[in-house]
């Protein structure tokens, strides 16, 4: 598996085969030896586990994965990639990798296929232009996951990891600790990459919530509400809300006394707590509407 990570052989590799990297797929390799067995042993590769992976690039990852699970199955784009995987993956008879887009793919049912029998988690070196999007798709269809870890762009593990209540948090924040608890692990610089890309890297893990901590009677308004605050964070919520779902301010501060909030109150000044119980007031004032 060292090979993968050394620039010579990574480099007649792709010659050998006739590759040419993507821009358009944020294709970057990973060439830091150190970086890829971290991932793994934080990312839950271990027995007992089927590890799903998003993206492979030459493999790197993928043999790091293979050699500590169970099974690892990996869904990639790129089907120029598929027979220098034949290559790079020889030795392992437990990984199965896919053609297909993972925005699109039946994850649920992959896993299904994939993973019977076998706890799962999810690793991957997530190409920047689908970060938040696929971490969304992986929290919203609520897969059989237990952990999420990641490599994102250094400025999106901030926000992912932000604390509700911070100046950093926004809207795929409060989203991420609805569905979960995110930490960052530590930095990748952009040198570990081949090519490197024009900024620095973060991996996260996102442990999945067994039982939520918030008690919440709609999510898509819970959700809409979130959307709607932070798409106007430095204004006062109650004026914000007022207007996003069609109510009279007086009718909006009525759910702010309900829920206990100041109406002058910024939506990034509150905590998921609060954020839940406005939710719920809320959706009880909606309901009595009807």
């Amino acid at each position: 598996m060292e090979r993968l990570t050394d620039i010579g052989y990574v480099r007649a590799l792709l010659e050998r085969h006739g590759f040419h990297f993507s821009k358009s797929l944020g294709q970057n390799f990973l060439i830091n030896p150190t970086v890829c067995p971290r991932i793994a042993e934080m990312g839950n590769a271990a027995p007992g586990f089927g590890i799903l992976e998003i993206g492979t690039g030459i493999g790197t990852l993928t043999a790091e994965l293979a050699s500590r699970a169970d099974k690892v199955t990996a869904v990639e784009l790129d089907d120029r990639l598929f027979p220098i995987l034949d290559e790079t993956l020889a030795e392992f008879d437990n990984v199965h990798v896919i053609h297909g887009d993972a925005m699109e793919y039946d994850l649920a049912g992959l896993i299904r296929e994939e993973f019977a029998g076998l706890r799962v988690a999810v690793c991957a070196n997530l190409p920047y232009y689908i970060t938040s999007p696929l971490i969304m798709r992986l929290l919203e269809e609520k897969l059989p996951v237990e952990t999420i870890t990641v490599m994102v762009q250094k400025e999106a593990a901030v926000r992912l990891c932000a604390p509700i209540g911070s100046r950093e948090a926004g809207a795929v924040s409060v989203a991420v600790n609805f569905y979960g608890t995110a930490e960052k692990l530590f930095d990748v610089s952009r040198g570990s990459f081949m090519p490197a890309p024009n900024v620095d890297s973060a991996v996260i893990r996102i442990r999945l919530h067994e039982e939520r901590p918030w008690q919440i009677s709609d999510e898509a308004l819970f959700f809409r509400m979130v959307k709607a605050g932070f798409s106007q964070r430095r204004k006062q919520l109650c004026g914000v809300l007022a207007g996003s779902f069609g109510m009279s301010k007086q009718d909006m501060q009525a759910v702010f006394e309900d829920a206990g909030i100041a109406p002058s109150v910024r939506i990034e000044a509150l905590d998921m707590a609060s954020l839940a119980a406005l939710a719920e007031a809320l959706h009880r004032h909606m309901g009595n509407e009807k």
